[in-house]
């Protein structure tokens, strides 16, 4: 996913590539304790620590920005979305294995 900021346009040319992977600092303070529990999860996963916040932030903003996208359809292809969501599953043999299975709870 690629969110546009309005700090930073689009520039076109054949450095360009080049600039895609410049880096710009970001700041912030933090308490001791939740560095030691940021660093115990970076090395968990095998990530340094910048990295393993700029992916949590990136995907915090990803998921913050989708929550609050809005989809738009017309009126019957919102009926007709409700009407397949309220309606039974249909029968059929993935089903019925699925059902006839122990749960894995249960094993």
């Amino acid at each position: 996913m690629s969110i546009a900021t309005k700090s930073r346009p689009a520039r076109h040319s054949k450095n360009a590539s080049r600039r895609k992977d410049t880096r710009e600092a970001l700041n912030m303070r933090i308490r001791p304790e939740l560095r030691a529990l940021i660093d115990q999860a970076a090395d968990i996963t095998g990530k340094n620590r910048t990295d393993f916040v700029l992916d949590a932030a990136r995907q915090a903003a990803e998921n913050t920005l989708l929550d609050r996208a809005v989809i738009q359809v017309s009126d019957r292809a919102y009926a007709e979305f409700v009407a397949w969501l309220d309606a039974p599953p249909q029968p059929n043999e993935r089903l019925r294995k699925t059902m006839q299975s122990r749960s894995p709870w249960d094993k």
